[in-house]
Order: structure tokens, then C-alpha cells, then sequence
């Protein structure tokens, strides 16, 4: 059975700590169906979430509600200590740091690489309508070779494959140093090897201290990296269990969500998923 309503707290942090993210009762509903249901989360200073869940369970919905960019139907968002349609919400995103496919397809494919992190400073889509210093330059230049884009700084987006284009992407959603970041399905659509290597620039991130709150959304199990601290499960656009990974995420809340009879392991700081029943 779904949890209409499961609010997320950091275990062990009292109550009235500050949250950079605060859902309450927020549904999504789009063409009369309804794609999130009563929804009430909460992300703490320091937390390191991953949202786990079935194609259609409103993972990317929520996505986008945490990033500022869809008004939920009902329900209130607080992010960053500022109420969802009661303030500029194009000065909020600049503090939060996003990618996901949509976000990608936005960009101009004749910008460079060097640009495209730059964006990343005022939230924008272009680095022509802002003026960037030195120090903005080297802070692109340095998030680029910390994910080992540093050569194609000069290289045009159109030309870079789809690996190097999410590394890019995540150097860009750092840029503004965010007190969130917010990443849709940052894995999608990579090969073995650029999955692989993804994970582990993503496990980097969530180990600095210096990087904000995270909100990492994938469907695969093996796709979380270590140093994620917490899991919302999504089913049919509602919360079916939230809290500290080792406590929630288990093979009986993964196979509610997934409508599957799953087994789930953990192999050292990895985990893995596969169908209960065998092969059939």
C-alpha cells in the first residue's frame, strides 16, 4: 500500500533545523491526471537524497518543482528559506544548481564548453546577457578539469559526446557554489564506461563538504553512488517509504514501487537489484 503523505527528516536532527527544501501536501496534476499526490518531504542542510522510482512515478515532476521551474496544483514550497510563488523565483534559481534533459536540450549547441559552465553563475541559458570576471573564468576553468573536461573547454557543445556533455552540465550546476543541487537523471542514456565514471565524479561531489544539499533522481539501484545519506520512493506519483537509505531503501519498499518482487544487495558502497523470482 502507497503512503499518501511521508515527510523526511534527517534521522537524529531536531525537528526545527532549518530545511533548504520543504514540500507539504504539494500535488502535480497535468491533463486531469494527477502525476504527484500530497507529496511532503524535507531536505535538510548537508543531506544527500537520492529519488528512486518506476518511469511515470513523477520523479522528474518533483524535479522541477524542487528546482523552481513547475508550480505544483496544491500544497506549499519553501526553498532556501522563501515561499514558491511569493518571490523572484529567477533570483532563487541562481542559488540552485540543475541538470536534466531538459535543461541540456536548452542549451545553444555553438557554445563552448567554457561558456556553457559559466551560464551556471546566473542560471542562464547564454553567458551574454551577464558580465563574468576572472575569478568566474577560473572557477570554469577548474570545475572542467575536476570532471576531466579541462581539454574541451574550447569545444563546441555539438561536438561533445553524451558523457562529456553531463560532466559538463554538472560542472555547470556547481558554478554558483548552490546550497542545492538538483540533478534529474544526470546517468541517462551513458554507456557502461561514461556510467561508471559519472558515478564515481557524483560520489566525489556528495564526499565535499563544501558541496550544498543534493537531490540525485535515477531508477536504477546501481546508479546511486556512495555518500547519498538518504531515499524518497516514488510510486504512481506517491511517496511509498522516505528516510535514511540504510533503513529505507530495502528489497520490500523497492518491489511496492517497482510492482516487482525484487532481491537487493549491497556490495561494499554499491547497491544492486534484480527480479526475485529469476529468470523466467
Amino acid at each position: 500500500m502507497l503512503t499518501s503523505t511521508h515527510e523526511a527528516r534527517t534521522s537524529g536532527a531536531p525537528e526545527e533545523t532549518a530545511a533548504l527544501l520543504r514540500l507539504a501536501g504539494v500535488s502535480f496534476v497535468r491533463d486531469g491526471r494527477t502525476i504527484l499526490d500530497r507529496i511532503d518531504w524535507r531536505v535538510a542542510p548537508g543531506d544527500r537524497w537520492v529519488v528512486l522510482g518506476p518511469n511515470g512515478s513523477g520523479k522528474t515532476s518533483l524535479c522541477r518543482i524542487a528546482g523552481l521551474h513547475l508550480h505544483p496544483s496544491r500544497g506549499t514550497v519553501d526553498v532556501l528559506g522563501e515561499r514558491f510563488g511569493r518571490t523572484d523565483a529567477r533570483a532563487l534559481r541562481a542559488r540552485i544548481g540543475m541538470t536534466s534533459q531538459a535543461l541540456a536540450d536548452q542549451m545553444r549547441p555553438s557554445l563552448n564548453a567554457a561558456d556553457i559552465v559559466l551560464t551556471g553563475r546566473h542560471a542562464a541559458l547564454a553567458p551574454w546577457w551577464h558580465r563574468y570576471d576572472e575569478s568566474d573564468r577560473a572557477r570554469a576553468e577548474m570545475l572542467l578539469a575536476r570532471f576531466g573536461c579541462g581539454a574541451l573547454a574550447a569545444s563546441r557543445y555539438a561536438t561533445l559526446s553524451a558523457g562529456e556533455r553531463q560532466r559538463v552540465l554538472l560542472a555547470r550546476a556547481l558554478m554558483a557554489e548552490p546550497a542545492l543541487l538538483v540533478l534529474d537523471e544526470p546517468t541517462a542514456g551513458l554507456d557502461l564506461a561514461g556510467r561508471e565514471q559519472l558515478v564515481a565524479m557524483l560520489a566525489d561531489v556528495a564526499a565535499d563538504d563544501g558541496t550544498g544539499a543534493i537531490v540525485l533522481v535515477t531508477h536504477h539501484v546501481d546508479e546511486i553512488p556512495p555518500g547519498i545519506t538518504h531515499v524518497l520512493i516514488l510510486a504512481e506519483g506517491r511517496t511509498v517509504a522516505a528516510g535514511p537509505v540504510d533503513d529505507t531503501l530495502t528489497a520490500d519498499t523497492l518491489s511496492r514501487a517497482f510492482g516487482l518482487p525484487l532481491s537487493l544487495e549491497r556490495r561494499g558502497r554499491r547497491w544492486f537489484a534484480w527480479n526475485a523470482a529469476g529468470a523466467p
